[in-house]
């Protein structure tokens, strides 16, 4: 681990292949039709949907036109422009099951990309596989996606909740209880949406807790509300009653946003110490009202956390998205955008080894078990049969810039994916019950 406003990566060997220039024989095909989807509508759309759609449009712009910087600054996606095709996410598993098969079916597309909801990747994974349409989940975090089965078809460029909830933990060790700690504040507890990726979170926090602060006790009155739910004044009313100091959070969306304001008006904040491992994207949008002191998490090096980080992708992609939507670029969108590199370094390293343009089997053979560069660190897809990214995650604890009026945050700590996330082919809570055995934090 290292204490970093993150520096500089250099290039990685995947750049040399995307920044040839392929011949123009391979060019055989002048589009492919990709699905999009994300949440358009309801309480996930502004926090997490829109963000995502927005990073996603400004990569697929760039690369269509050839003006994204190296190494993906050859033009196209095998020489193909990119035709997106945004869908709503909203509505649940079994409407999304359906919509995805009419992207396949009737809509004949060449690849599906996005999915914030991990129920919603629970449910179309196996469809993907089933249909054999190559598909990249962009951002839903369980990691029973890959350790209940492997995937044929599905590649996801987002860690897994594991890694999200250790990082978490290790921090609060790190910076929290390095020094003395009165018995009192080493109770901790959570709320968290009660699904799977909530569930998943806590779980993995908790584990998490129990390998750094041994001594550390969890509540016995976690608090699961409702995915959507609102209103959270009797969860509020029972954190705030419970003696644990520290509170995990794996809450996003309009969850966040709105258990934070009615939180803040009851004073919780001054009692409590809020552990976020997602809630990066409501700090801009509550702006000044977002209490200072909140530990936050962004699910990796993306969003709040790379601000000040000036490799020449985020800074592209930061000034890029400013420009376009007058804002910066969320964690979502960072999420998405990396889902449509990883289609491009496939596609391109495809077409290279084929010498014409790739079929979608080609595709998936040079996507499994890549490395490629992000903007702010590498994605390696090496868990999950090559499949399942791992990749460094950030933590901070927020402060209010009053000198550029904006959110900030200050005390980052990265942490390395041989830190938080399990060996290849290991079940994760196995390998976190066992004391984490060949993690390397340093």
């Amino acid at each position: 681990m290292k204490l970093t406003n993150l520096k500089t990566l250099g290039k990685i060997a995947i750049t040399g292949l995307i920044a040839s220039v392929l011949p123009m024989s391979v060019n055989a095909k002048d589009t492919v039709k990709v699905g999009v989807v994300s949440f358009l509508t309801g309480p996930a759309a502004g926090p997490f949907g829109t963000p995502a759609k927005q990073g996603a449009e400004i990569v697929i712009d760039a690369i269509n036109s050839g003006t994204m910087p190296a190494p993906y600054n050859t033009k196209g996606f095998a020489g193909a422009t990119m035709n997106p095709i945004f869908s709503d996410e909203s509505g649940g598993g079994t409407k999304q099951v359906g919509l995805f098969r009419d992207f396949v079916q009737k809509q004949n597309v060449d690849a599906m990309i996005g999915y914030i909801s991990s129920g919603n990747c629970m449910a179309i994974g196996p469809v993907a596989d089933e249909v054999k349409m190559l598909t990249i989940f962009s951002t839903c975090g369980t990691e029973r996606l890959y350790e209940e089965k492997l995937r044929s078809h599905v590649f996801r460029t987002q860690g897994n909740a594991v890694g999200d909830s250790l990082a978490a933990a290790k921090y609060i060790a790190d910076e929290y209880f390095k020094g003395k700690v009165s018995t009192s504040d080493k109770m901790y507890t959570g709320i968290n949406q009660n699904y799977a990726w909530g569930q998943d979170s806590y779980k993995f926090f908790k584990l998490g807790m129990a390998q750094y602060v041994p001594s550390a006790v969890g509540s016995s009155k976690p608090q699961f509300p409702k995915l959507f739910s609102g209103q959270y004044g009797s969860e509020i009313s029972a954190l705030s009653l419970d003696k644990a100091k520290i509170v995990h959070t794996s809450f996003w969306n309009g969850d966040f946003e709105a258990f934070m304001l009615q939180a803040l008006v009851r004073g919780f904040f001054q009692k409590k110490i809020l552990v976020s491992s997602v809630g990066g994207s409501g700090v801009d949008s509550l702006g000044k009202k977002f209490p200072d002191g909140v530990i936050m998490g962004t699910r990796g090096n993306v969003g709040l956390v790379v601000r000040n980080n000036t490799t020449p992708l985020n800074k592209w992609f930061i000034d890029s998205y400013k420009k376009k939507y007058g804002a910066y670029p969320l964690g979502p969108s960072y999420q998405y955008a990396r889902a449509v590199m990883l289609y491009k370094v496939g596609m391109d390293k495809a077409a290279k080894a084929a010498g014409k343009f790739p079929t979608q089997d080609q595709v998936i053979a040079a996507m499994k078990g890549v490395t490629f560069e992000s903007f702010a660190d590498t994605i390696e897809m090496k868990r999950g049969d090559g499949h399942q990214a791992v990749h460094s995650i950030a933590y901070g604890v927020t402060k209010y810039n009053k000198a550029k009026g904006e959110p900030g945050i200050e005390k980052i700590i990265t942490y390395p994916a041989s830190c938080i996330y399990p060996p290849a082919g290991a079940i994760s809570q196995k390998w976190v019950e066992s004391g984490m055995p060949g993690r390397k934090c340093n």
